[in-house]
């Protein structure tokens, strides 16, 4: 794939992701889950690869807190998630894998992650593992909405996914 077209599906889903955050999102304290963000970070994990779902999860984290919509907790979770899909779905080519890999990059590793931003940055009273329920709660919904539609993709050749001339390439 052409670097114009991973850097324009990138912006469109940076997009997506952004103008979306107002309207989808789950309450919980000072936290909040973002469904819509999973299903992104798993369509970038396997049509982009690892890094532009990095970057699509960086920049849609930053542009949200910009605007107010979304809490700091979204840089752990969605970034540590966006990469352990990609590189778990590069590594094995199966779509359900790059769900696997989003779980838990953020519900596990990004809810642990999500720990010293509490405790130290903002002060507030948190437990080592009280961010995961919430965290597996919201990355198991995207993630399991991001891999349907993926293998929709792949069922209707929108996208060709894990051959020579596909996606990835």
């Amino acid at each position: 794939m052409k670097k114009t077209y991973k850097l324009t599906l990138t912006a469109m889903l940076i997009a997506m992701g952004t103008l979306s955050s107002h309207v989808f999102y789950i309450p919980l304290g000072f936290a909040k889950a973002f469904p819509i963000q999973h299903l992104i970070n798993v369509v970038s994990a396997v049509l982009l690869g690892p890094y532009y779902a990095v970057a699509q999860a960086l920049s849609v984290s930053l542009l949200r807190n910009m605007m107010g919509t979304g809490s700091i907790f979204a840089f752990p979770g969605s970034m540590i998630g966006a990469l352990l899909a990609g590189l778990v779905f590069a590594k094995t080519k199966r779509i359900y894998m790059a769900f696997f890999g989003e779980v838990v990059g953020t519900g596990v590793l990004g809810a642990i992650a999500s720990y010293p931003i509490a405790s130290l940055i903002l002060g507030q009273e948190a437990t080592l593992l009280g961010f995961i329920p919430g965290f597996i709660i919201s990355s198991l919904v995207g993630a399991f909405l991001g891999a349907v539609l993926v293998m929709a993709f792949a069922r209707k050749r929108v996208f060709q996914i894990g051959e020579k001339n596909s996606v990835n390439s």
